[in-house]
């Protein structure tokens, strides 16, 4: 629940900023990893962050945040990795997405 709610943070933050600065515009997000007290900042543009969240159960989350219990790393670049839910983890991904999308 802890990468949703980071999630959702992110997804208005990427409107205001496609909103008042266009597509390509570099702009902070929260890492989107598993620890409640993670505050590392990554830097994307708004056409990466929604690329990559194209599929409900990936996040983007600072290098080294991957928890390997509930998440495998599926890309980066190095500025951050890309982490995707696998079994209950993913399920509540997608649903707090689908009710994100509401």
């Amino acid at each position: 629940m802890n990468e949703a709610s980071f999630r959702d943070f992110n997804e208005r933050m990427v409107e205001q900023v496609k909103d008042a600065a266009g597509e390509q515009a570099p702009f902070n997000i929260v890492c989107e990893c598993s620890s409640v007290t993670c505050a590392a900042r990554i830097v994307v543009t708004p056409a990466e962050y929604e690329l990559l969240h194209e599929d409900p159960r990936q996040f983007i989350v600072a290098l080294g945040h991957v928890d390997s219990e509930i998440e495998d790393s599926v890309s980066g670049d190095g500025r951050f990795e890309v982490v995707r839910k696998r079994g209950h983890a993913g399920v509540i991904a997608e649903e707090t997405a689908d009710q994100a999308g509401d």
